[in-house]
């Protein structure tokens, strides 16, 4: 799995565009059904923060870096499968 850049925010404004750590606040978070996903990807390209790694030689092989994720949902909304689900963040899928 790719580690992200680690950075500290100073002030009100960020003057680098990167991934902070935010997995301590997110509400929500992606859940993937993998006997629907086909692993195209398309919530790795769509993911604005750049945390899921898709791995297609596994069958579990869609990866999230819970330390960035947001759970803003876009994964799911755009997953053409319709296989990721938001679920509340420490709940269990169903």
């Amino acid at each position: 799995m790719r580690e992200q850049e680690k950075c500290n925010l100073l002030g009100p404004v960020a003057a680098t565009f990167t991934s902070a750590n935010t997995g301590s606040w997110r509400l929500e978070r992606p859940a993937v059904n993998f006997d629907i996903c086909v692993k195209c990807g398309t919530c790795a390209r769509y993911c604005p923060a750049g945390i899921i790694v898709v791995d297609k030689t596994v069958k579990e092989g869609v990866y999230f870096d819970w330390n960035y994720c947001k759970g803003c949902g876009i994964c799911a909304n755009e997953c053409p499968k319709q296989c990721i689900s938001m679920i509340p963040e420490g709940g269990e899928q169903i």
